[in-house]
């Protein structure tokens, strides 16, 4: 069947596409294989013009032999006509000169003009704007020192924004987009300091007066430019817009990121460690500088670190780098091989995953959209009813013993997180000791204040407390840790049932981006006094943290079903089992 051709110009990209799968198609013929993508544009335009339509605005007067120029094309075979033509009918005078070809009505030559690539020094940009404007404005800011032409595209017509995203990107251009009342696009095209602008869309050639360029609406009457130097090292990270005015900025800052030969890398929101195939792209890409498009990056240097970690490609079990919000933990808590201290240690290492497994499983059609993660919390240092070598009332299991279980927890899917019970001595010191373990992306910390004592006090003689200003020092070394072994975020739990148990001699810190703080509550007995306890922990915590609950298989009456536990609000991101 004859494949119909577009009838205008304005379906030259249709035809393009046709071309290019004709010529993919053709492979075999060596005259097809001589052909470039945009001599297949050419030669389609010329079918067009021969079709009855004008002659291609813009066409090149030099390049093409003069049999090829009057040569009827009319079907497939007489396409591979032209291509032998092109071929061996054109004389010396009639050929390109050395080192350039004519395409799609512009010569790309080595003596034209080409757009001067900013590198950026810092290793990360935020490319800030309120507006789809001012952001494309930004990126171009960021990405070009100066460009022999300039796309403009009005930002309220996706037509206009499409086909000027598909002439930047051909060209090596940038892509800039009016609103209709910011100056943002007409001021950057003047610090571009183009000799021809693309203007397109309703009203936007009349608002680039000022620019000092030649302003043009046809492709085609732009002049030739040849493509500078990619930025292989820069990748452009864009947020994928979900409204129109999301959408155009994305395509703009897609487009000119391309031109500059950048890396794209589409994220689903302003923080690439929650989006996997963020994370994987930029793991690839490994850039040594990043520009991200608009204003909800945050500063540069969080976006460093952010992304810095993203190119590690490394991810948490449930995937992504930001542990909470992200998945929801099942745990079991327990010490191995202790069956007194909690249903972890009633089995061995491969029975435990497989019943970490089998208590996860029930929640995965309750959690939405947030995937279930099967964890451990394994006590790692156990309180005691002596003092102990050491005098703190504190048995720190060694790492030796820790380790194998952590292990095997990473290749099985499961998070790991370290309990701590410390007795006399303070949660910091402990948890240096289990460093190894905590540069580990799967690996987070509990504090157990219940088991936290002060000089002179012992266990089960009163309830534990800590000061706040202990769980900020833990809280700012693990976060710093994380930073330094650029890991994905690590999970740090607070354990209460008491409002006494947490002091509130200083506000607790949540201002680092590599630790969440997770508040779990661990009150036990019948439900009406869990659903009492639950209501004060959550009513006195800092607003917005998330929050644990734990279930008792012999001390809650009755224990809650894993539909029940849901139905806790706010909905608990971690349920243990003890």
């Amino acid at each position: 069947m004859t494949t119909p051709w577009p009838s205008t110009r304005t379906g030259i990209a249709s035809t393009y596409r046709i071309g290019s799968r004709w010529r993919a198609a053709s492979s075999s013929s060596p005259a097809s294989q001589l052909l470039s993508d945009w001599d297949v544009v050419w030669v389609m335009e010329l079918f067009l013009s021969r079709a009855g339509t004008a002659p291609p605005t813009g066409a090149p007067q030099q390049g093409y032999c003069t049999a090829m120029k009057t040569r009827r094309v009319t079907t497939i075979s007489s396409v591979l006509a032209v291509a032998a033509v092109l071929v061996t009918g054109c004389t010396a005078a009639d050929k390109p000169a050395e080192g350039g070809d004519a395409r799609a009505g512009q010569a790309v030559q080595d003596d034209a003009p080409a757009a001067v690539p900013a590198r950026p020094d810092a290793p990360a940009t935020v490319a800030a704007g309120r507006t789809p404007a001012e952001i494309a404005a930004s990126v171009s800011r960021s990405l070009f020192t100066s460009s022999p032409a300039v796309v403009v595209a009005l930002a309220s017509d996706p037509a206009a924004v499409t086909a000027g995203a598909e002439h930047a990107g051909r060209l090596g251009i940038p892509l800039l987009l009016d609103d209709g009342s910011s100056p943002a696009a007409a001021e950057e095209a003047a610090r571009l300091e183009p000799a021809s602008v693309l203007a397109l869309g309703a009203g936007v050639p009349d608002r680039l007066g000022g620019t000092g360029a030649k302003v043009v609406t046809d492709a085609g009457e732009l002049p030739p430019v040849a493509k500078a130097a990619p930025l292989s090292d820069t990748a452009v990270l864009v947020r994928t817009g979900r409204d129109a005015a999301g959408k155009a900025a994305a395509a703009a800052a897609t487009a000119t990121g391309q031109a500059a030969g950048a890396t794209v890398v589409p994220s689903t929101g302003p923080d690439p460690r929650t989006d996997p195939a963020a994370i994987q792209a930029l793991a690839n890409a490994k850039p040594t500088h990043v520009v991200a498009a608009g204003s909800g990056f945050g500063t540069a240097e969080r976006l460093a670190a952010r992304t810095a970690v993203a190119a590690t490609g490394v991810e948490l079990p449930g995937g992504g780098q930001v542990v909470v919000p992200g998945r929801r933990l099942v745990a079991m808590y327990g010490h191995p091989g202790t069956a007194g201290l909690g249903v972890l240690g009633e089995q061995g290492l491969d029975a435990s995953i497989a019943r970490a497994r089998t208590l996860a499983a029930p929640y995965r059609p309750l959690s939405g959209a947030t995937p279930v993660v099967p964890a451990f919390e394994i006590i790692t240092t156990v309180a005691t009813e002596g003092p102990g070598p050491d005098g703190n009332y504190s048995f720190e299991a060694p790492v030796s013993l820790i380790k194998p279980w952590v292990d095997r927890a990473a290749a099985a899917g499961v998070y790991v997180v370290l309990d701590l019970q410390p007795g006399r001595t303070d949660f910091l010191t402990q948890a240096k000791r289990y460093e190894p373990l905590l540069r580990l992306p799967h690996v987070g910390l509990a504090l157990d204040p219940e088991w936290r004592l002060k000089p002179g006090q012992k266990h089960l003689t009163q309830i534990g407390s800590v000061s706040a200003a202990e769980v900020n020092s833990v809280y700012r070394w693990l976060a710093d840790l994380t930073a330094r072994s650029t890991l994905p975020q690590k999970l740090l739990v607070l354990h209460q049932f008491r409002l006494d148990m947490i002091g509130d001699d200083q506000p607790l810190q949540r201002d680092r981006d590599e630790v969440a703080l997770l508040f779990h509550m661990d009150g036990q007995g019948p439900t009406g006094s869990k659903d009492q306890t639950w209501g004060a922990v959550v009513g006195a915590a800092p607003k917005g943290v998330p929050f644990g609950w734990k279930n008792f298989y012999d001390e809650d009456q009755p224990m809650l079903t894993p539909a029940q536990t849901m139905l806790r609000k706010p909905t608990p991101v971690m349920i243990s089992y003890q």
